[in-house]
């Protein structure tokens, strides 16, 4: 079966790829300058957003989890047969 990556895993790839693209062009920039440091913002605002990105994934993740043992231990409780 094949899975398609989620809102927030693409939006991850994309900022990944951002951010590499930015990198490469501060490479070609004199450290310094207006443009370099312009450049490590952005770099640095991007990798907040990952993090954040990132930390709401694993609140997801685990909110799945904590809803899949509610479910398991609810099931398990006696039930009145008719």
């Amino acid at each position: 079966m094949m899975q398609f990556p989620s809102l927030a895993e693409q939006a991850v790839e994309q900022i990944l790829e951002l951010s590499a693209d930015i990198q490469i062009k501060r490479r070609a920039a004199l450290k310094g300058s207006t443009p370099f440091h312009e450049m490590s913002a952005a770099i640095a605002a991007y990798g907040e957003v990952l993090e954040l990105l990132t930390t709401l994934q694993r609140q997801g993740e685990a909110a799945g989890s904590v809803n899949l043992l509610t479910t398991l231990v609810t099931s398990r409780s006696p039930r009145a047969i008719i």
